[in-house]
């Protein structure tokens, strides 16, 4: 099995900064590109932000753009979400996904995290 796992979640006031990181674990071959996505209350689930595999590509939602920056770490299979300037908008649920090849099927499947809140206060 896989497992990705949110941490950096929490209450901040607005124009603050916070620092989301998600951790993949398990039987991991490899793990191809990862991404950030929030879930406002009685929103739809949005594609933040995402990076290649090697790191060498982000792309960002026109929400975000110029405030967050993603990042990975591929020695510790971790991506993080640093998000800086933050918004009432931006408060939502938080989560990572990874596209992974696990070694038991060999095949890449998408994966996701419980999430982590983010709340902005204004």
């Amino acid at each position: 099995q896989v497992q990705l796992v949110e941490s950096g979640g929490g209450l901040v006031q607005a124009g603050g900064s916070l620092r989301l990181s998600c951790v993949a674990s398990g039987s991991i071959f490899s793990i191809n590109h990862m991404a950030w996505e929030r879930q406002a209350p009685g929103k739809e689930r949005e594609l933040i932000a995402r990076i290649s595999t090697d790191g060498s590509s982000t792309n960002y939602a026109d929400s975000v753009k110029g405030r967050f920056t993603i990042a990975r770490d591929n020695a510790k299979n971790t991506v993080y979400l640093q998000m800086n300037t933050l918004k009432p908008e931006d408060t939502a649920v938080y989560y990572c996904n990874a596209e992974v090849i696990s070694r038991l099927t060999m095949v890449p499947e998408g994966y996701w995290g419980q999430g982590t809140q983010v709340t902005v206060s204004s």
